[in-house]
């Protein structure tokens, strides 16, 4: 029987909460294997006890884990940044996690931004880089405070990062379920220099791997497809910050923050698991917050495991639960979130 160590984040606000109904459902699918949950208090709670975002202990600590499932970090009294880029980035860049992956799928009976897709309709998957571009931090500020102030951001595109990221959406294009299509997302009419490597890239990609179909979509463009045919979508491959971006316009047309969850993922190494919707604090401790994509992230989790059957219970469960919830948001699901977790349990057994 395999064992794996899963670090556990369950962090701020509403977090704990979402991750308990995760690891309830992970209890009722993990009769084929061992999960020895090893828990880090890490989050906005921790930096204003300590002082402390992520100490080299913790980080090591991470690293030994098999994968890692976060709930959610962060509180107004911490000042924005802190726990974004020495908690959060920190962890995708020290373990590599360069691949940020969100499907966007439709489950049964969710309402949606756009209330006329089939269900059918809305089922792709995002492959964003997730450790390069925009978030790295290059450029600086001259003369701040100053009427003469300049802020200079630079994204930084390096050909080994959009190769190994292009070749991973490539890759996820041949799973079962998916078309073998993937479109590469970006803006190579005005950015001329990361759009021309990315461009170029794609095309090299490509040409070894004829057996998947490929498109190109300016990022702008995208947005309308997202809202008028994303069915067009199979595999969008993009860049850091239009990954960040378009996810979650991806999140509304399937149905809202509350059923979206991503992975930021080291293929050959430690991958971390999360809701992509924070902390929701109007909704900490009220039992009101929507816990399925904490569960959708543990599924997600379970499949990069390997463990494939229990992924499927969890899909299943999932599937279940939302035709008989009345929303998909906080406090009008018509069930509290331990009850939402119970639903999902239910549907898994069967």
């Amino acid at each position: 029987m395999s064992t794996y160590r899963l670090g556990v984040i369950r962090g701020d606000g509403t977090g704990p909460e979402v991750v308990g109904e995760a690891l309830k459902v992970l209890d009722s699918v993990s009769d084929g294997f061992d999960v020895r949950q090893v828990e880090f208090d890490l989050g906005a709670e921790r930096f204003l006890r300590t002082g402390d975002v992520l100490p080299d202990a913790e980080l090591d600590g991470l690293r030994g884990c098999d994968a890692i499932l976060l709930g959610a970090v962060g509180d107004p009294r911490v000042k924005p940044g802190i726990l974004e880029r020495d908690l959060l980035l920190k962890i995708r860049f020290e373990l590599d996690q360069y691949v940020n992956l969100r499907p966007v799928i439709r489950y049964p009976g969710v309402p949606t931004l756009v209330p006329s897709h089939a269900e059918s309709d809305v089922d792709f998957v995002v492959v964003r880089e997730n450790t390069e571009g925009l978030y790295v931090g290059a450029g600086g500020a001259f003369r701040k405070g100053t009427p003469q102030e300049v802020a200079i951001q630079a994204s930084v595109n390096s050909r080994f990062g959009t190769e190994r990221i292009v070749r991973y959406a490539f890759a996820e294009a041949r799973k079962p379920g998916r078309r073998r299509h993937v479109t590469l997302v970006h803006k190579t009419n005005v950015l001329n220099y990361a759009g021309d490597l990315w461009a170029r890239v794609f095309a090299e990609v490509a040409a070894k791997n004829t057996d998947v179909e490929t498109a190109y979509c300016h990022v702008d463009a995208a947005c309308i497809y997202f809202l008028d045919d994303p069915r067009r979508f199979d595999v969008i491959v993009t860049d850091n910050m239009f990954g960040d971006i378009i996810t979650d316009l991806g999140a509304m047309i399937q149905g809202g923050m509350g059923v979206a969850a991503g992975g930021n993922i080291n293929p050959d190494g430690v991958s971390m698991f999360e809701p992509i919707g924070g902390t929701a604090p109007d909704h900490t401790g009220k039992g009101t917050i929507n816990p399925l994509a904490a569960i959708g992230a543990l599924e997600m989790l379970l499949r990069q495991l390997g463990e494939a059957d229990a992924a499927e219970r969890v899909d299943r469960g999932i599937r279940a639960s939302t035709g008989k919830m009345t929303s998909m948001r906080a406090a009008e699901m018509g069930y509290s979130t331990s009850e939402v977790g119970d639903l999902v349990v239910e549907g898994a057994a069967t």
